[in-house]
């Protein structure tokens, strides 16, 4: 399968599983995003079912909205994507230390 086509089929459980876990609406995801509040349920719905991509500006800004780096929404492995999650969370300092501790691990 494609990258293309394979990407375009996570982005929509991504998002979903984001916004479920920060305990938001489709509405409320929306409008933190910046999306208008009379259309933010139905184009979060529209992006969560794949009818619809946003442009990476929206994705973006929905990313932000869920505290998740912009790429965890487009990540294809399931472990990376928690990684990515995880790592987000995290301070700049213990991001430094996250990563150095992963390329000891990677040289091992």
């Amino acid at each position: 399968m494609p990258r293309e086509t394979t990407t375009l089929a996570v982005f929509p459980r991504r998002l979903k599983q984001a916004r479920l876990r920060s305990g938001l609406t489709q509405e409320q995801l929306g409008i933190q995003a910046g999306i208008d509040e009379f259309s933010a349920s139905a184009r979060v719905n529209q992006y969560e079912k794949g009818k619809h991509t946003p442009a990476i500006q929206t994705s973006q800004r929905l990313a932000r909205a869920l505290l998740v780096p912009t790429g965890f929404l487009y990540e294809e492995d399931d472990l990376i994507a928690s990684l990515l999650a995880i790592a987000g969370r995290l301070s700049k300092e213990k991001k430094k230390t996250l990563l150095a501790s992963a390329e000891l691990i990677a040289q091992e």
